[in-house]
């Protein structure tokens, strides 16, 4: 049986993880521009800036939007692959709490906190925690509720998602934070990305990422998407936007990159400042 948390805490907890791994799942890379290059049809300059996604270690990015069930939100993150570590602060609408959230995940768990007014909620703990390993197993901690299961793929996923779309077009030249870009958009159906996967072929970790991607789509109600990639003069992605109609409201999230391949360095809070969210979720069940 899955249990809700109760209070402000549990709802934050929510909203916010939900929104920070929706848009984390976005990111792929970021370049400062290069010298042109001979000109490529829209499908093929997509699929190689998708391509070039695939090698980068490490993201430093900025994301505007917003999210069914945590309405508009606001967010910067920096993220490693290997190992995986993720340190976003956000702010979203309807998260519960005043002011920023801050989220870490270090060695498979994740922490989320630095706000006074969830503290209270935590018997004055400054940060609520997670383990991913443990979601979906015997505690009742269902990877639908929180959405976590997506902390654990490469964020660069939904950028090749674009390359399945039969109607990719070339918008124009534009500038984005200083950087010239092409611009790229392309529309698609989960139906068209799960026909697309099945053909591909892909190494057992890639494949596992790209379906979790699909699942938690299915699971917001978005039935179709549309793609947008601006693309820099070194076939690398400086922004990505996607945006469609969900079951909870509209998904609308734009990601602008600003830096990709720096060291990045995500510790965990203090442990006699950090209340676990499997025990909260116990108390919670046994009323």
């Amino acid at each position: 049986m899955k249990v809700a948390v109760r209070g402000t805490a549990g709802r934050g907890a929510t909203g916010v993880v939900l929104a920070a791994l929706i848009l984390g799942g976005g990111a792929v890379a970021c370049s400062k521009g290069g010298a042109d290059e001979p000109r490529m049809t829209p499908a093929a300059a997509v699929a190689k800036a998708a391509k070039n996604s695939q090698d980068i270690s490490s993201l430093h990015y900025r994301m505007t939007g917003t999210v069914p069930g945590s309405g508009k939100v606001e967010a910067e993150a920096e993220m490693s692959m290997k190992p995986l570590a993720m340190s976003m602060k956000m702010t979203a609408e309807e998260q519960g709490t005043e002011g920023p959230i801050e989220i870490r995940l270090v060695d498979s768990v994740m922490y989320m906190g630095g706000n006074a007014e969830l503290a209270k909620e935590m018997n004055g703990k400054s940060w609520m925690k997670f383990d991913l390993g443990n979601l979906g197993e015997d505690g009742g901690l269902g990877t639908d509720q929180f959405g976590a299961g997506q902390a654990s793929q490469n964020p660069a996923q939904e950028s090749t998602f674009l390359t399945g779309s039969k109607n990719v077009t070339e918008v124009g030249t534009e500038t984005v934070d200083g950087v010239k870009t092409t611009h790229y958009k392309g529309k698609i159906t989960l139906a068209d990305l799960r026909a697309d996967l099945k053909k591909q072929k892909l190494d057992k970790e890639t494949r596992k990422g790209r379906e979790k991607s699909l699942e938690q789509y299915e699971s917001l109600g978005a039935d179709k998407l549309t793609m947008d990639m601006w693309i820099d003069g070194d076939d690398h992605t400086k922004q990505f936007r996607m945006h469609g109609d969900a079951e909870q409201g509209p998904l609308d999230i734009t990601i602008t990159f600003l830096d990709f391949n720096k060291p990045v360095t995500v510790k965990a809070p203090p442990a006699n400042d950090t209340a676990s969210l499997e025990e909260m979720m116990k108390e919670a069940q046994q009323g």
